[in-house]
């Protein structure tokens, strides 16, 4: 399989932790000396740089919270003067203050080598024509995707997100073949040209999907291959990090390769903060290598994975991480059970008369925890005899039980009655008062 930096993504191990140390040495001391909220934090768990003398040491180091970048808002956790920042993302700030991260000329050429090479790890190439989907703006999907894009010499159209059948219009005239959005759209996009008449194996050149931003399962790859008639691969990445391109999936499909040169990864027990063996799923923990704008030291993504050590057949050498299973901050727990979106969506895909759209409403009825599952039901399925509705119904709750371990009501609702989106899907509703 092709590499775009073979040098680095095929480097030995040995060399490459060598790599590591040196770079987590330096990313310590220039944190110490010139981030406030760094310095007091390494005094108050009496650490210095000098104390980092392997790898091992990094686990001495506390960890960083959003909350940190938050009560540092908007530039103190910025390592360089604002002079040289020349690039500026954000959150939306929906469920509290915007963490702001900021970008050197460094830092940007860093991130468009690093989504070139993910581009290449994901099947993409200097032929191919990409049409980016991800938002442009604030978030970093649109603008990430897009400089790596140009870096690898491809031709990129940047059609942002929504302007659906505009979409799928410049897809079918201008030969796109590489698709980069989120999964969920992805699929409504798949909606979309069904509703116009338009079949992508006959019409369309698509032969390559990028997907990131939200987690999704493989039931949903599955799903989205079919209808889009295309080989869909995960992406991974998160704005206080860098942005898109932290790791990427290659053809293999066997997990993400994390991009080790640039990110130290851990995976921790989030509630008790200890570093877990390589193999256990728990909590992920990037530590930025190379940033100068914004280090981050044992960022806590609040992002459910595990590691995976064994060497890919595509000759990279870098852990890989299975895709995202949920957060640890949006995993619902139900009546003592904890369940992801994720989860749920994997049994109603495996059931397979459905459409893969769902809503999952959480409340409290007295002192009892009440899960509903709203599914949608196809054209075809829905006019059918009550019957066989019933009968739909009765099975998905029984799947869910069995899987999940928990009741749920189970709702089926009419075709397009669930909101689609054209970002980041919402799945849950939760009313419960706590």
């Amino acid at each position: 399989m092709k590499q775009w930096n073979e040098k680095y993504e095929s480097m030995p191990r040995e060399e490459l932790a060598g790599l590591q140390l040196e770079r987590l040495r330096q990313t310590v001391e220039r944190a110490f000396h010139d981030v406030d909220h760094y310095r007091r934090a390494m005094q108050e768990h009496g650490i210095e740089p000098g104390d980092i003398q392997s790898l091992k040491d990094l686990e001495k180091l506390p960890f960083t919270l959003k909350q940190d970048l938050r009560d540092n808002y908007p530039y103190g956790m910025f390592a360089v003067p604002l002079s040289e920042i020349v690039r500026i993302h954000s959150s939306s700030g929906t469920t509290g203050k915007p963490t702001v991260v900021g970008y050197t000329r460094n830092d940007l050429n860093t991130w468009s080598e690093l989504m070139a090479r993910a581009l290449v790890c994901g099947g993409a190439g200097r032929e191919d024509v990409i049409q980016n989907s991800y938002g442009y703006g604030l978030f970093t999907g649109g603008l990430g995707v897009h400089y790596g894009a140009e870096r690898l010499g491809a031709s990129v159209i940047p059609t942002s997100g929504g302007n659906t059948k505009r979409q799928i219009m410049i897809m079918k005239d201008y030969g796109t073949t590489v698709l980069t959005c989120t999964p969920s759209y992805a699929l409504f996009m798949a909606e979309v040209m069904d509703e116009m008449g338009i079949d992508p194996r006959k019409d369309l050149k698509l032969r390559c999907g990028i997907f990131g931003a939200e987690p999704w399962s493989e039931n949903m790859r599955r799903e989205i291959e079919d209808k889009l008639g295309l080989s869909a691969v995960d992406i991974y990445g998160l704005s206080e990090i860098i942005g898109p391109g932290v790791a990427m999936e290659c053809q293999e499909k066997h997990g993400l390769h994390i991009f080790e040169d640039h990110f130290i990864p851990e995976i921790i027990d989030p509630e008790t903060g200890e570093t877990l063996p390589i193999g256990q799923a728990g909590e992920l923990v990037f530590t930025s290598l190379t940033k100068e704008a914004l280090p981050m030291i044992r960022y806590r993504t609040r992002d459910v994975s595990r590691l995976i050590e064994d060497r890919c057949s595509c000759g990279r050498t870098h852990l890989r991480m299975e895709r995202i299973s949920g957060r640890t901050d949006d995993m619902l727990i139900i009546r003592g059970v904890n369940v992801f979106p994720s989860q749920v969506e994997s049994v109603l895909l495996d059931i397979g008369e459905i459409e893969p759209h769902y809503m999952l409403i959480v409340d409290r009825i007295g002192t009892l925890d009440v899960l509903e599952i709203q599914v949608e039901v196809s054209d075809a399925l829905f006019s059918d005899e009550i019957r066989r509705l019933e009968q739909l119904e009765k099975k998905i709750r029984k799947e869910v039980e069995t899987t999940l371990g928990i009741s749920a009501k189970i709702t089926l609702v009419e075709p397009k009655t669930i909101a689609r989106s054209e970002g980041k899907a919402k799945r849950v509703i939760d009313k419960r008062k706590f």
